[in-house]
């Protein structure tokens, strides 16, 4: 691929797809590291080029943006026409996975529970949680008073302990 600029490292197919496509492809052959490279610069040179022919297919039917069709036509006018029907079985798979995501994605909408019923539930959940949350918050004030008043009770009595003890200290000096 003869380029101008120097950044053709950034125009390249990860190494790590081709690698795999490899393997899927031809599980049972050792490919060398080279051929493997070759493999990845013909693969980037391919997409250029149809890209490329693509692009100007678009410019002259006036459209800024490249079309499947356009495609289509690139690859048969650089004498592809071979891959045409492949790629359009391609494309058509494709835009069935597309399609299939597009309706996973509004599955709250195939669930046949109106939005109504759907946001009382939520509320109805949401309520839940604040009320455990709630004696949640509850019980832990409840367990620092607790603690508080134990606190309260142990100083008290090692209080009057001490005061036990050094009145018994001055009866002792009294009796001396």
């Amino acid at each position: 691929m003869a380029s101008s600029s120097g950044n053709d490292d950034d125009l390249t197919i990860p190494r790590a797809a081709i690698n795999k496509m490899i393997k899927e492809t031809l599980p049972n052959v050792r490919v060398a590291n080279d051929a493997r490279e070759l493999v990845v610069n013909c693969c980037t040179e391919f997409i250029h080029l149809i890209s490329s022919e693509a692009n100007e297919i678009c410019n002259k039917s006036d459209k800024k943006t490249i079309s499947p069709e356009h495609v289509i036509n690139a690859l048969e006018s650089l004498g592809f026409a071979s891959y045409i029907t492949e790629v359009k079985d391609v494309l058509q798979e494709c835009k069935t996975v597309a399609l299939k995501r597009r309706k996973a994605s509004s599955r709250l909408e195939n669930l046949g529970i109106p939005e109504e019923e759907l946001l009382r539930q939520q509320q109805e959940l949401f309520a839940k949680a604040r009320q455990q949350q709630a004696e949640l918050a509850q019980q832990e004030w409840l367990q620092m008073q607790q603690a508080a008043q134990q606190a309260q009770m142990a100083a008290a009595s090692a209080s009057a302990a001490q005061q036990a003890g050094s009145s018994q200290d001055e009866d002792e000096d009294d009796d001396m």
